[in-house]
């Protein structure tokens, strides 16, 4: 048995794919399939069903898996110890995040920091919903998530909040409630709304505040984008439903009007997890985000606690 040939096969119990799997491990698929198949003679047992259009794992191959990337971590671990002696630091590590997350801190500037830190690390980024990410997270598919969740954590899951704002109204300056300083959410029950998509927690935020007003909300535009959001109502399009800074950065467009009854707050958190064995490049980056993440542009304050859970 073979590091290499326990690699691929969680590779390829990860993506589902064997093409996937081998355009992550920069490979060419034969080998990929080579390896595996290997692995499997070895063994005695098929580890994947290959007879859908997704491949999934048999059950022994589902055993074999845990114990497979618990194998991967220890070598890991090893080469770390090495690692640590020369002062270098090698590895990969894998960042998810929401569109909107990006907007909400100078996420570019914190991995450019990390990376020239470790330059040696290998760093990959991508994007999905909140939900999707937290998912990817527990099952080892990545190391952080910047997230805005619509719920408590999962437990196992810590957290460290890189913004917190309260939500606002924005409006073009020659909009009938422009003149107003603050509104009762109700105020708001015929107006279109310029809100976030469903993937950020701070629409499910706004959905629930109006159903405890009594009124389902007008949503006319949608978008994970802060920017957009404002430049929408900007354009005269409705009314914003945004965090407070990014109303605030266009005073010459928009109109900020604060809302109450009841007010409403949008988090963003950095996740990752807090039980289980984190590869030692993770756990470098863990370390850069605890102690770098007030001065990476955070549009808000920045705390150590799990957001509420509709933020």
């Amino acid at each position: 048995m073979e590091i290499r040939q326990l690699e691929y096969f969680v590779a390829v119990a990860e993506e589902k794919s064997f093409t996937k799997a081998a355009a992550k491990l920069h490979v060419a698929q034969p080998g990929v399939s080579t390896q595996i198949r290997q692995l499997e003679r070895e063994l005695g047992q098929e580890l994947l069903d290959r007879t859908g259009r997704t491949v999934r794992l048999t059950e022994v191959g589902a055993a074999v898996l845990t114990r497979a990337r618990a194998a991967l971590a220890a070598l890991a671990a090893v080469r770390q110890a090495v690692d640590e002696h020369t002062g270098l630091l090698r590895g990969r590590v894998s960042v998810g995040m929401v569109a909107s997350s990006a907007a909400a801190y100078d996420l570019p500037r914190l991995l450019a920091d990390f990376h020239r830190e470790h330059p040696a690390i290998e760093i990959t980024l991508s994007e999905s919903t909140s939900d999707l990410l937290l998912t990817d997270l527990r099952e080892g598919r990545f190391d952080a998530v910047a997230v805005s969740p619509s719920a408590p954590l999962p437990p196992g899951i810590d957290s460290l909040t890189v913004a917190d704002e309260p939500l606002v109204a924005a409006v073009a300056h020659d909009h009938p409630l422009a003149h107003r300083t603050s509104l009762r959410l109700a105020e708001l029950r015929d107006e279109p709304l310029i809100v976030f998509h469903p993937s950020v927690g701070a629409r499910h935020t706004v959905e629930d505040a109006c159903s405890e007003a009594g009124f389902p909300p007008r949503i006319a535009f949608e978008a994970s984008d802060p920017n957009l959001l404002a430049d929408l109502a900007v354009r005269g399009l409705g009314v914003a439903v945004l965090p407070a800074p990014f109303a605030a950065a266009r005073p010459e467009a928009l109109r900020t009007v604060a809302l109450t009854d009841p007010p409403m707050r949008g988090a963003i958190v950095f996740a990752w997890r807090g039980t289980g064995t984190t590869n030692p490049a993770a756990g470098a980056l863990i370390r850069h985000l605890r102690s770098s993440v007030g001065t990476v542009g955070s549009v808000g304050s920045v705390g150590n606690t799990v957001p509420p859970a509709r933020p």
